[in-house]
């Protein structure tokens, strides 16, 4: 999925995803291959595997729907949410980024699910000092000379001005942004974006900013102690969020520390430490999200909920012995539950929980199969979760009902699948909305495939009804083009980014629940396609209010990056 799969973006002048073989677009069969229909309908239905890796054999052709387990137990613009502790770049070399990412190109096409793969996370920019922001033509930043386009090999070089040429009906860049030289790390994860009117804000090392949707020029920026550690991938309805930054800055800082912000004024409201759950809290899987009036901050060992109006502790255990290690935000929480088991080498025993985001009683209790552990929640209105069994290999989606009982289990047929969450290296956040390539409505999910084994990078996007599991169609992307839902359209139907390669730039585009051709919403100038292409690290998706966001997951400061590439922390497009 060019950049969208998480590797540091390439010299054009080296092998690269659309140039070289084995890459994502090899024949490499995934990890979990396709959703299974129905994975606990007969005695054995795994015993057919090839393999770890290998492609998953149905049970039989069309089978039915069966429940996960016993019964009783949504999501805004943007699917990747915004991690919290997702600096697994933290001090390292970018030596050690490369060979890991080298190491996920072996693994390869439809594996991306099995080591929560990336997308998305959101994020980036900076204002001076802390990073620099390209206006639009109209202030002579981007104006070139129109010479050296073009390196001898058949592809773009990047533009002075990504809107030369610029034709009629196409959207232009508004501006850029680059991480500024203040950031000290190699990778840095960047938090975000939140849009407030007509502002977007990130967070990034110790800074929040925001900027005018517009022109991307400061509004406001507000300091945080030390290093921004994690943050919820949506603010309250009116606007407020709550951020977690580290307790020092020494190696072994905790991240404890909250701060509220009003993300329309910038204007820090209360703080103070999170609650330790017990003599184990290590902050593991440190994660955060905000449903309703309330933030709720989880780890391995539980979760801690607050009011965001003024930081009053509301529950930090709930009932039973199954503490919620990740919880979702938007207007449903659900937690998902680790259950005890007999021994370290047991099966996972989870169960997933509404809960009421005040008081944190349990409205419903759904319970899959032992062994099954949930792995990201797709959307929560309606309710969309995949699970995975590690051990065996094998993935599933289902589709919940109100009451928590399951409605439908997809059916993936000989599809593979390549929804990409996190940080696209396998290094999982532990949260549970971070996915791209998935969108959601109320009656239909989208999902990308991986694409096909014959060598062409091209993929296509898949509808399951949510309440049967079959699938409903089919719309394959233009030849050699890479496509990507990332956003559930008003009316019903998806939005889908048409990934730019090194030559042609990306696209936005719609689909109707129906299914049909894809059809254009915002089409972005030639000059662009390079630094679209190759500027981000693992990127995500936004578009609100008539402009198109790429934002990168992380972002690297200039000594850190790969000869001849151009980090860019966020992109926007518009009239």
């Amino acid at each position: 999925m060019s950049a969208a799969y998480g590797y540091p973006p390439q010299d054009p002048r080296q092998p690269g995803p659309y140039n070289a073989a084995p890459g994502p677009y090899g024949p490499q069969p995934g990890p979990y291959g396709q959703p299974q229909p129905n994975p606990y309908a007969q005695p054995n239905p795994y015993a057919q595997q090839q393999g770890p890796y290998g492609q998953q054999q149905y049970p039989y052709p069309g089978a039915p729907s069966q429940p996960w387990g016993a019964p009783g137990g949504p999501n805004g613009p943007g699917a990747n949410g915004a991690g919290g502790g997702r600096n697994p770049f933290k001090g390292r070399p970018l030596l050690v980024i490369a060979a890991a990412a080298a190491a996920v190109l072996v693994l390869g096409g439809a594996g991306w699910l099995a080591f929560g793969t990336g997308g998305d996370a959101k994020p980036v920019a900076h204002a001076t000092p802390a990073g620099s922001v390209t206006a639009s033509p109209s202030g002579g930043v981007f104006e070139g000379d129109g010479k050296g386009d073009g390196d001898g090999d058949g592809r773009s070089k990047p533009s002075d001005d990504p809107n030369r040429g610029r034709k009629p009906g196409e959207a232009k860049v508004l501006w850029t942004q680059k991480p500024g030289k203040d950031v000290p790390e190699a990778h840095n994860t960047v938090y975000g974006p939140w849009f407030v009117g007509d502002t977007v804000v990130t967070a990034l090392y110790k800074k929040v900013t925001g900027y005018s949707a517009a022109t991307g020029k400061q509004v406001w920026s507000l300091t945080m102690p030390q290093a921004v550690c994690g943050a919820p991938s949506a603010p309250t309805a009116d606007g407020k969020i709550v951020i977690a930054y580290q307790d020092s800055a020494a190696e072994t800082a905790q991240c404890d520390q909250l701060r509220e912000i009003d993300l329309k004024t910038g204007k820090g409201g209360w703080g103070k430490a999170v609650g330790k759950n017990g003599l184990f809290d290590i902050g593991l899987n440190f994660n955060m999200s905000i449903s309703g009036g309330t933030v709720a901050v989880s780890r391995s060992s539980g979760t801690n909920a607050y009011r965001v109006s003024d930081g009053k502790p509301l529950f930090d255990k709930i009932a039973g012995d199954c503490p919620p290690y990740a919880v979702t935000g938007g207007p449903v929480m659900i937690a998902a539950e680790n259950c005890p088991v007999a021994g370290v080498d047991s099966p996972a025993k989870q169960r997933i929980q509404r809960l009421d985001p005040v008081t944190g009683k349990a409205q419903w209790t759904f319970r899959p199969k032992t062994g099954y552990a949930v792995d990201k929640v797709y959307s929560t209105d309606p309710l969309v979760v995949s699970f995975k069994d590690d051990d065996k290999k094998t993935w599933s989606i289902a589709s919940f009902n109100a009451d928590g009982t399951e409605r439908a289990t997809m059916h993936g047929g000989s599809d593979k699948f390549a929804p990409h969450c996190g940080d696209g290296l396998g290094i999982d956040d532990g949260y549970l909305q971070n996915c791209g390539g998935v969108a959601v409505d109320a009656n239909t999910l989208y999902m990308a495939t991986a694409p096909a084994d014959s060598g062409s990078p091209a993929n296509a996007v898949v509808a399951f009804d949510l309440a049967t599991g079959k699938q409903k169609w089919k719309a394959p992307a233009p030849s050699g083009r890479v496509v990507s839902p990332f956003q559930r359209r008003d009316g019903g139907g998806a939005l889908v980014y048409e990934e730019a390669t090194y030559e042609k730039p990306g696209m936005v585009a719609s689909l109707a629940p129906g299914g049909g051709a894809f059809k254009p919403v915002q089409k972005h100038p030639d000059s662009a396609a390079y630094d679209e292409n190759t500027g981000f690290f693992s990127p995500s998706y936004d578009y609100v209010n008539g402009r198109f966001f790429v934002t990168g997951y992380s972002v690297t400061t200039a000594g850190h990056q790969v000869p001849g590439s151009t980090y860019l922390t966020m992109m926007a497009f518009g009239d």
